[in-house]
């Protein structure tokens, strides 16, 4: 069932647990995270980087592919179908292409610029029945051709823009795309906490959700955050899976190369990373 991300959300808020958004790459990625959510009657989010969206051919087709799938196997938890580090130009494109939720990521304009480009943006998006995300202070590493240096974002800019009337926040607190170093300091609770003290009931989001240990995961989702990104690890699994099955020669025995088993391994590692973080997120049963 394609919906907003805003009422998913603020129940999650509500609840004290959060929503996961698996970002999507092709059709055996897309129908591996909505199975299980069916499965565990848990409620997602669905993100496409501009990236994605290109290698799929356009965010026409990613919308309507979702649709038609979401449909064809009788999807009926919540499934918002959401732009993930979007660009002004890549969020007017999602909203013509059909999507239900974007992201615009101005952390990169000088905070006036991100405010003035958010707020139009809120009113178009909210205007069309979609949910919107925003962006303060930058998420570290690279994911997708965004780059960021991981600096913790200011309260008072997020109360900013969260009074703009977005659905949802993410704000840097040391959190980065792709696997964390060795030396990474962990996240920081002392800006999480002041964002949330500054925001209210505004559902946070966590970018960089692979690799974060599960008691700081916790901890966020108790300090306000409601949605939690994982792609990573979802990449990670499903490149794992893959080159098992390829070495073990399975590749090579009767059809084995037929794509529909190449890929299957892969698919089942997506759906087994898939229902670990939605376990640990607390949103299994919510839908």
């Amino acid at each position: 069932m394609l919906v907003s991300a805003k009422e998913m959300l603020e129940k999650a808020k509500a609840g004290h647990y959060a929503v996961g958004q698996f970002n999507i790459n092709n059709l055996e990625w897309t129908k591996a995270v909505l199975q299980t959510a069916q499965e565990l009657n848990s409620p997602v989010i669905l993100g496409v980087s501009e990236g994605a969206g290109k290698y799929m051919t356009g965010f026409k087709t990613v919308a309507a592919m979702v649709a038609a799938m979401d449909g064809e196997l009788g999807i009926t938890v919540p499934v918002a179908l959401h732009l993930d580090h979007g660009t002004y130009e890549g969020c007017y494109k999602c909203i013509k292409a059909g999507f239900t939720s974007i992201m615009f990521d101005g952390s990169h304009y000088p905070i006036e610029e991100n405010i003035a480009k958010t707020k139009e943006l809120v009113a178009v998006a909210h205007n069309m029945g979609m949910s919107i995300e925003a962006e303060v202070g930058s998420i570290g590493g690279e994911e997708d051709g965004v780059v960021g240096m991981g600096e913790c974002a200011d309260p008072d800019e997020c109360k900013a823009v969260a009074d703009l009337g977005v659905d949802m926040l993410a704000a840097g607190i040391g959190n980065i795309h792709g696997k964390y170093p060795e030396n990474w300091a962990g996240l920081s609770f002392e800006t999480l906490d002041k964002i949330q003290q500054k925001t209210g009931v505004m559902p946070l989001v966590l970018h960089g959700g692979t690799g974060i240990p599960e008691e700081m995961i916790k901890k966020a989702i108790d300090l306000g955050v409601s949605k939690i990104n994982v792609n990573t690890e979802c990449q990670l699994s499903f490149a794992d899976a893959t080159r098992k099955y390829i070495e073990a020669g399975k590749d090579t025995e009767g059809k084995g190369f037929d794509p529909r088993k190449l890929l299957a391994p892969g698919a089942e590692a997506i759906s087994a990373t898939v229902k670990e973080k939605m376990e640990l997120f607390g949103s299994v049963g919510k839908a």
